[in-house]
């Protein structure tokens, strides 16, 4: 199994809440161009995409408060292990060092 240090998962979690937003905006972008437009037909399509519009929302906040939670807590355990957490860090540096050095 990969594990992925903590600035790649911050990483990626940070493109996904982007990448969220930036559907959010666009939708809410298509409700207002399309209001003035919309068939019978096109109010189901308006009443879907708010729907999907509102679930991205609701997971945006809860992909936010789950980093905002394993940020605190990675923070909780290094101030409480000070010296735990350089050893930890500077063994992993050390072992992809090693391996990054193999690759070359």
């Amino acid at each position: 199994m990969e594990t992925r240090s903590a600035s790649e998962i911050e990483q990626s979690t940070e493109k996904l809440l982007q990448d969220l937003k930036e559907v959010v905006r666009d939708g809410e972008e298509l409700l207002r161009a399309g209001v003035a437009d919309l068939s019978e037909r096109g109010a189901a399509a308006k009443e879907k995409l708010a729907a999907a519009l509102e679930v991205a929302k609701e997971t945006q906040r809860r992909l936010q408060d789950r980093a905002v939670a394993s940020a605190k807590t990675a923070d909780r355990y290094i101030r409480a292990n000070p010296y735990q957490s350089i050893g930890i860090a500077f063994g992993a540096g050390l072992i992809l060092g090693l391996l990054a050095s193999r690759r070359k």
